[in-house]
């Protein structure tokens, strides 16, 4: 009688080889981990998930009496703690992702050492985590966004852009996850990159129109270099779509697109390598 093996060994994968098919199977896995990333986020605070709230709403204070009050930047007559707001949790998304992915195998190196799973679930759902903490923040922009609705001088309008919001969410998310696979490989033998994350990230919303709107820099070469930053034309879609204010920069969305796809394969490949001997460097 002929027996049947148990187990199969393959060669190691290819580096640009994602097996999406394997990843799904880990699906309650990646569920698993995004529960955790919860849990243990606010484990022994005071507020818990109410930090949720709070975060994107304190900026937006701080946004309004620093750029709006004092340093009077223009708001394209929308509301300037809804313009800030709208901003502050779209960038959130993205820099969240970013963030948190980047810590990647640093932070898993005792799982990753004890049993074998696709090490891209990790990642995948450290970004599923950040889509559910910026739908938590949505829904607080939504209900702010209605409140200024039925106050008297204050105007702002949603353009049917505001249908491309499931889009530019997971653009957001799938940028964010592979500039963050990318530093997560490399931090394994450069711990330096840790540090310059969240120095780097604090710069780069600086060149992204998050605190300003696009037209306050007009149609120059300024203008050009912002939108070739491919985080700023989701950002403006984002409130132009919500809010009327900004432009529509269709042609770089375009251009970003192409980025956000470069960079999820370029560190979808280097993961790829780095995994099969990260242990060795951890």
């Amino acid at each position: 009688m002929e027996k049947k093996w148990t187990a199969v060994i393959k060669p190691k994968k290819k580096a640009f080889e994602l097996n999406l098919r394997e990843t799904f199977k880990y699906r309650d896995l990646i569920w698993l981990f995004v529960t955790r990333d919860f849990k243990t986020r606010y484990k022994q605070t005071i507020l818990g998930p109410l930090w949720f709230i709070i975060q994107p709403l304190m900026a937006s204070v701080i946004h309004t009496l620093v750029f709006g009050q004092i340093a009077g930047l223009s708001t394209d007559g929308v509301p300037q703690f809804l313009f800030y707001l709208a901003g502050s949790i779209s960038w959130g998304l993205f820099s969240g992702a970013l963030t948190a992915t980047s810590n990647t195998f640093v932070s898993n190196a005792h799982v990753f050492g004890k049993v074998y799973f696709p090490r891209l679930v990790t990642p995948i759902a450290t970004s599923v985590t950040q889509i559910f903490n910026f739908l938590i923040q949505f829904a607080i922009f939504g209900g702010t966004a209605l409140v200024f609705f039925f106050l008297p001088d204050e105007h702002f309008r949603v353009t049917w852009v505001a249908a491309l919001t499931p889009v530019l969410i997971a653009q957001l998310a799938l940028l964010g996850l592979g500039f963050g696979i990318i530093i997560s490989s490399l931090t394994t033998k450069y711990r330096d990159l840790q540090v310059l994350v969240s120095f780097g990230v604090s710069l780069w919303m600086y060149i992204t129109p998050v605190v300003y709107s696009s037209n306050t820099i007009g149609q120059g070469k300024l203008y050009t270099l912002t939108m070739l930053n491919p985080v700023s034309p989701i950002v403006e879609l984002f409130k132009y779509g919500w809010l009327g204010a900004g432009a529509t920069p269709w042609l770089y969305w375009g251009i970003s697109w192409i980025t956000t796809f470069v960079v999820l394969i370029l560190g979808i490949a280097i993961f790829n390598k780095i995994e099969k001997n990260f242990m060795d460097t951890v």
